[in-house]
């Protein structure tokens, strides 16, 4: 499959998809660590890492709701890991054909945390994003 998106749109997606997910919070998405051209498409080997910065409504930041995100394949496959980068108490989330929570101190399983729901939905949304389509 040919994919014409550029890493600039999907920046924003990820970016729209949390604003939905986490409502009523604004997200904006830095590319932390990707390929040296900045550019890479859905028919690439992927392996990027994301900061999503949280805003109220009126701007103001929220450092406690920011995420750090993960996505990366594995051969067919696309995983993601969630993890809350100022917040380190929190457990960290692995999605991939299914979801498991991580306490992030150890990478031992754990139990869902109270608003881990949410997170899910959003990891279930973005794979489905970075996820190819079979012809």
């Amino acid at each position: 499959m040919q994919n014409n998106n550029t890493s600039k749109d999907f920046l924003q997606l990820v970016a729209v998809t949390a604003d939905l997910c986490f409502k009523p919070w604004k997200h904006a998405v830095v590319n932390k660590d990707s390929p040296a051209n900045n550019s890479w498409n859905l028919d690439d080997q992927i392996e990027l890492v994301f900061r999503i910065e949280c805003r109220n409504i009126e701007g103001n930041r929220f450092i406690n709701n920011d995420l750090d995100l993960e996505i990366y394949s594995s051969g067919k496959d696309v995983n993601i890991v969630i993890g809350w980068p100022n917040q380190l108490d929190q457990p960290i989330l692995w999605q991939g054909q299914h979801s498991v929570w991580m306490d992030a101190s150890t990478g031992k399983p754990c139990h869902v945390p109270s608003d881990g729901e949410s997170l899910e939905s959003f990891a279930r949304r973005l794979r489905a994003l970075f996820t190819q389509q079979e012809d």
